[in-house]
């Protein structure tokens, strides 16, 4: 008598990616879309992505989230106001619930971006979140090369959460 085996595909639990960004001129949110599209990407099954204007996220998107991107002009050498707000807005319903979140940032920039990405990692610090992809800053409009750069963000991050790395 043969034993015929069955096995059950288990289905896998979504993992969550968070983009959070602020534009005015719309050269933050194209680079956001390019962001998108890479963590969207047809070889990517496991992973939920999620895009919002920093106006618009909260603690209940930030708590939902496996990792994180942020996007943001920078605005006098700092980070948009509408991103800092983001950042005081869920600190303290978030602190002590995101110990070592995945994250990463894109800037478009007038000056260098500097000023901008320090004072984004001085607050990720005091979440904790744990910087995992290295800062892509664009002085100025951006062009396709920064583009498939921002693709490439979105796609590794994903990959990596779905791959179990992050």
């Amino acid at each position: 008598m043969n034993a015929v085996s069955r096995t059950r595909t288990v289905p896998r639990a979504l993992k969550h990616l968070l983009i959070v960004y602020h534009s005015q001129s719309g050269h933050t949110r194209t680079m956001a879309d390019a962001v998108r599209r890479g963590a969207c990407a047809s070889d990517i099954e496991g992973v939920e992505t999620r895009m919002l204007r920093a106006a618009e996220a909260g603690p209940r998107d930030l708590l939902w989230a496996d990792a994180l991107l942020l996007g943001t002009p920078e605005n006098f050498g700092y980070m948009s106001g509408a991103m800092k707000d983001f950042l005081d807005r869920t600190f303290y319903p978030c602190q002590g619930r995101l110990q070592g979140l995945p994250f990463a940032v894109f800037i478009c920039a007038g000056n260098d971006g500097s000023g901008a990405l320090s004072s984004i990692r001085r607050i990720a610090r005091g979440y904790p979140l744990r910087e995992v992809q290295d800062a892509i800053v664009r002085k100025g409009e951006p062009d396709e090369e920064v583009l498939a750069r921002c693709e490439e963000l979105g796609s590794a991050l994903a990959a990596g959460l779905e791959l179990g790395v992050y």
